[in-house]
């Protein structure tokens, strides 16, 4: 990648993930979040998205999918050539990462908050998709489409991070791990550049990522991108945990602030971060386009009635 968004150290470690933010950047893709009009508003008045525990996630094979993979494809042939690319410059650093995912992987499984977005192609752009209005609209649907810049700009840490969703098997994951060991091997001087405690926290990244960023290959569809906190191991003053009632549950959640000044992560106000809304197809489309009209005049966004559009597409709800 070029410009702001090559990342050498994405380039090495995370192969999947810079092509993903390739693709999505170089296509002018947007990042989607299909919900409810009530949570939508909800985002709006409160300048905050709701991130919820993996548990809750409609995948109920969540995180434990992406764990069998790791662990298969780590005690592959692949796997084996991944951890020789490591020990060749840091001696038995592979093991040192492995123990310390086997360490904490009880709380990143039972720890772990999500943000799930969906990419947002531009033939999408003006009705959203079908099936996701199924899947996640109900009776009064709202997509909230939003700039992905922020999420892949150079800033200082947050406590937070976004990935791709990777819809593999095990076997997909034993290439990958492949990949990487070439690019260990081709980019020596920068992965010898690297301390130990350093490379160590950067190769547990990747374990944890794995079992947070692979799903099933029956979600494909879906397009997943998710941020991604784990507020017990890095902290974040974008976060503030709440217990609220979800759909008749009771659960902890992570409210993620859009109401953000720092210049570190300019873009990211909501204002500058949201760039459209999509009413899906319900029989109140009219008054939820009012409403919301509405809203973003009164919370100071220019020109709303560009920002709003009514999706046409003929779904009976």
């Amino acid at each position: 990648m070029t410009g702001i968004y090559r990342d050498q150290l994405r380039h090495v470690f995370f192969p999947y993930l810079e092509t993903k933010v390739e693709n999505l950047i170089s296509k002018g893709h947007h990042l989607i979040y299909y919900t409810t009009s009530e949570t939508a508003y909800k985002v709006i008045i409160n300048k905050e998205i709701w991130m919820r525990h993996t548990s809750m996630m409609n995948d109920y094979s969540e995180v434990s999918h992406g764990y069998d993979c790791l662990l298969g494809a780590y005690r592959s042939k692949s796997g084996d050539r991944l951890k020789r690319a490591i020990d060749k410059h840091h001696p038995n650093l592979s093991d040192e990462a492995a123990g310390r995912f086997d360490d904490w992987w009880h709380k990143i499984k039972t720890e772990t908050y999500i943000a799930c977005l969906s990419e947002h192609s531009n033939q999408a752009h003006k009705d959203g998709r079908l099936s996701m209005w199924r899947a996640y609209g109900g009776k009064a649907g709202v997509a909230l489409v939003v700039k992905p810049t922020p999420l892949f700009l150079p800033t200082k840490r947050v406590g937070l991070e976004a990935g791709a969703v990777a819809y593999w098997t095990q076997a997909q994951l034993e290439r990958e791990f492949r990949k990487v060991a070439e690019r260990i091997e081709d980019n020596a001087d920068y992965v010898r550049s690297m301390n130990r405690e350093y490379m160590t926290d950067i190769i547990f990244r990747m374990f944890r990522f794995a079992v947070l960023c692979i799903k099933h290959p029956g979600f494909t569809e879906e397009q997943e991108w998710r941020i991604l906190a784990s507020p017990w191991m890095y902290d974040s003053s974008l976060l503030t945990q709440d217990i609220e009632v979800i759909s008749g549950i009771p659960q902890i959640v992570q409210k993620l602030s859009l109401d953000i000044s720092d210049t570190d992560v300019t873009g990211a106000n909501i204002t500058d971060f949201l760039a459209r809304i999509i009413i899906g197809p319900c029989s109140n489309s009219d008054t939820i386009y009012m409403t919301f009209h509405e809203l973003l005049q009164k919370h100071n966004f220019p020109e709303p009635e560009k920002l709003i559009h009514d999706s046409k597409i003929p779904l009976r709800v």
